[in-house]
């Protein structure tokens, strides 16, 4: 059954190909949306990007829903689903941590599947990673004197983190940050004893951490590889969406001075988000089962 307020990327023209369902949590800065796309379409650059360098090239396809219904989109149902087998949810200025009715029928349908659909792998950036880790049982919050984490970050590779990531040097990888909120621990059979059993606790990792956020992403084998960081932030992006943050009051240009000065000095900085696509394609193929 086709979703309702979609849209399809061809596939890049290889041999195999990955099939994916971007769950699309807001809207793109007018400036960035003219330039790049809509945030599903950043993810489909950047993931065709890193399918190019996949060995052998593996081809990208994506189906984009926007689901956030109060500007009408659609939470898509159960039904929609069908012919579904990887799921990535976007990153948001909306709270993981809300109530909005569309949060709610998205946790709900994370859920649902989670328990009826074994087969889908999910994954997700910044608001993305943190609404898969609600629907998990995990606690998202404010962090620490509700610091903002902004722009170029170091972040810290775990052992399960330097595998995904073929070893980079110093056990370090970078990615562009936009948060405020963070998931305050993994999900554990603790938090949701239904759909995590706790034979499966030591199949739950947290891949990496940095000094202002201790879970950066989450991985389960086979079923899930979440990012607090984003792949396709660029210079424009990240300076944009700091200045959607500061005209609607979340940023204080006073009390986040510090924050601020780091993204004039680190906005322009290099990343490793194809890299981390790259991870995560690799998730969907089925490459690192083992890991």
């Amino acid at each position: 059954m086709p979703l309702s307020h979609e849209a399809h990327t061809k596939p890049t023209k290889h041999d195999d190909h990955i099939r994916m369902l971007v769950l699309e949590t807001d809207d793109q800065h007018p400036d960035d949306h003219r330039e790049r796309g809509s945030f599903g379409e950043v993810l489909d650059s950047v993931f065709k990007k890193a399918g190019d360098e996949h060995d052998p090239p593996l081809g990208v396809e994506t189906v984009i829903t926007y689901v956030v219904e109060e500007k009408g989109g659609s939470v898509p149902t159960m039904e929609d689903m069908q012919d579904i087998h990887a799921i990535l949810i976007t990153g948001s200025r909306y709270d993981a941590h809300g109530n909005d009715p569309w949060i709610l029928k998205l946790v709900e349908l994370i859920q649902s599947l989670w328990q009826h659909r074994p087969d889908i792998r999910f994954s997700g950036v910044c608001f993305g990673h943190q609404i898969l880790c609600r629907a998990l049982g995990a606690p998202i919050g404010p962090a620490p004197d509700s610091k903002w984490e902004l722009a170029h970050t170091p972040i810290t590779l775990t052992p399960i983190g330097a595998k995904l990531f073929n070893n980079p040097p110093f056990n370090t990888i970078h990615l562009h940050q936009m948060h405020q909120d963070h998931v305050l621990h993994a999900p554990s059979s603790a938090t949701a004893p239904l759909l995590l059993p706790e034979q499966h606790d030591r199949d739950i990792h947290v891949w990496g951490s940095s000094a202002t956020t201790e879970v950066q992403g989450v991985y389960i084998r086979r079923r899930l590889f979440t990012t607090q960081g984003h792949l396709g932030f660029d210079e424009g992006m990240v300076r944009r969406q700091v200045e959607l943050r500061l005209e609607s009051g979340s940023i204080d240009p006073v009390e986040d001075e510090g924050e601020l000065r780091g993204v004039e000095d680190t906005a322009e900085w290099g990343h490793n988000g194809v890299m981390v696509a790259g991870a995560i394609l690799r998730f969907f193929h089925g490459d690192d089962d083992e890991v």
